[in-house]
């Protein structure tokens, strides 16, 4: 039984850090926004960057965080006897916690544009979103969206 604890425990975390990236990408739209009549606008791509989304972790890095202290502090407990097996349980689950949120919050990250848009109106915004589609600086694009979120498409 003591063999497989390290195995789930991995298999927990490694599920645990996997965030839905896809509210980032242009090409999805929330319940909220389904049937809803949104704003559009035209512009055209003056420059563009390739740029990381850290992505909402609701947990502060707790799963990764904890899931590496376990599995650091039963592959600590496998070494040496008495108190040098209590002392490297401790190193392994402290180190663990830190690989473990490190692990987390690199895979809750998403590779995105940084998209800068001048407007038919002469105004420059700046979306940035998933980079799930090929833009390209001069390209013609759609502005969609509703207040503060704007999703950009190919026009």
């Amino acid at each position: 039984m003591k063999r497989f604890l390290p195995l789930v425990a991995l298999g927990a975390l490694t599920l645990a850090g996997c965030a839905n990236t896809s509210p980032y990408s242009g090409n999805v739209y929330t319940g909220n926004q389904a049937q809803v009549a949104q704003n559009v606008s035209v512009g055209t791509i003056t420059a563009m960057r390739r740029v990381q989304i850290q992505a909402d972790d609701q947990n502060s890095g707790a799963l990764g965080g904890l899931g590496g202290a376990v599995i650091g502090g039963l592959l600590g407990n496998q070494i040496g006897g008495g108190s040098g097996r209590t002392l490297a349980t401790a190193a392994g689950a402290i180190g663990g916690s830190v690989a473990g949120k490190k692990f987390e919050d690199s895979a809750n990250r998403t590779d995105a544009w940084e998209l800068e848009i001048r407007k038919q109106t002469g105004q420059t915004v700046v979306v940035v979103q998933k980079a799930d589609q090929p833009f390209q600086v001069g390209q013609q694009v759609r502005l969609i969206g509703t207040g503060s979120r704007v999703s950009v498409a190919p026009y």
